[in-house]
């Protein structure tokens, strides 16, 4: 029987869950949840329902997972936890410095009602904490490095649509070569925020708006772009719909250490990814995670749980023998 799921929120993220969808077989889209009115969500798959957020508390036997893809500021510390006492969930939560405290609302709200819920999946953080822990595991004498770009960051461009006098905008993220190329040599480098990554803007001012103003105000805001070496292009809205729709990302992780009795022996570990979109791709590890927070539920399992503590094997809808076998 097909693992049942709910996808709760229906932005870039729904859409790339419900694209991913299509691509395992073992699993089936029962409802998407939506705070807008849902006969104005139009989505890609056939017979399938629209209906309200508040609907949720209705399904609780129709859908075996619950796919939160709101966002991490306000959406998911509330949605997550309460969603857990109804169904096995998996969020995306990316705001690092909170996960400790999301972990213990989720996990408390889990374990009250034998749910699994997965949180903070994705790729940074995700795909790249497991290759951080894995490379600190096997290297205990060296350093971790995390690149990220050349991608859109969507917090960054949503900081800049705030000032004053900018209809629209985009920010990319673009690691700096020099220092790619230095931790790569094995040199082990100490580097600060602004060495390792530039920003580049492209805005879409208001007639008349003070682009002096609008420039200094991005290149000195603190926590976003006062840190680092920032340029500002402006630029028409037809230039930023023709060369600034997508939503690329990517980066890389990189772990330096040394072996040997004297620690004579330096070595380099590399994980790196491009990706043309940065929805769809988190989309498709959250749906993985999902085929993994049934199986662990079907074991009974519950409580919060993150990468770190999922085995690989329940991603796959391969079974363990088929694994061993094509994989090992």
């Amino acid at each position: 029987m097909a693992i049942r799921i709910g996808i709760y929120g229906y932005g870039n993220l729904g859409r790339g869950v419900e694209c991913a969808l299509r691509q395992n077989a073992d699993m089936e889209l029962v409802a998407v949840f939506t705070r807008r009115a849902p006969e104005t969500v139009k989505i890609l798959t056939p017979g399938v329902q629209v209906l309200h957020v508040d609907a949720a508390l209705e399904m609780q036997d129709r859908i075996d997972v619950m796919i939160l893809c709101g966002g991490s500021a306000t959406d998911l510390p509330v949605q997550t936890p309460a969603l857990a006492k109804l169904f096995h969930v998996v969020d995306s939560f990316d705001t690092h410095a909170k996960i400790p405290e999301h972990f213990e609302a989720v996990d408390a709200a889990a374990k009250a009602s034998g749910k699994v819920g997965i949180i903070s999946v994705g790729w940074d953080p995700g795909m790249f904490s497991l290759n951080r822990l894995y490379a600190g595991a096997a290297l205990p004498d060296g350093n971790d490095y995390t690149f990220w770009g050349k991608g859109v960051s969507q917090g960054h461009s949503d900081a800049i649509r705030r000032i004053e006098g900018v209809l629209d905008a985009k920010q990319y993220t673009i690691p700096v070569d020099a220092a790619l190329e230095a931790v790569r040599s094995g040199a082990n480098p100490a580097l600060s925020t602004r060495e390792k990554h530039l920003r580049e803007c492209f805005v879409v001012a208001e007639e008349g708006a003070d682009k002096a103003r609008i420039e200094n105000e991005i290149k000195t805001m603190p926590n976003y772009f006062a840190d680092y070496d920032t340029t500002v292009h402006f630029i028409s809205k037809e230039e930023l719909m023709r060369d600034h729709s997508g939503i690329p990302h990517g980066g890389f992780v990189i772990r330096t250490g040394k072996t040997g009795a004297n620690l004579e022996h330096n070595h380099v570990i590399e994980y790196s990814l491009k990706l043309d979109s940065n929805p769809e791709f988190t989309a498709s590890v959250i749906v993985a995670y999902a085929r993994a927070a049934y199986r662990l539920g079907t074991e009974g399992a519950s409580g919060c749980k993150t990468v770190f503590d999922i085995a690989p094997a329940y991603l796959s809808p391969k079974s363990g023998a088929e694994l061993r076998k094509a994989l090992l």
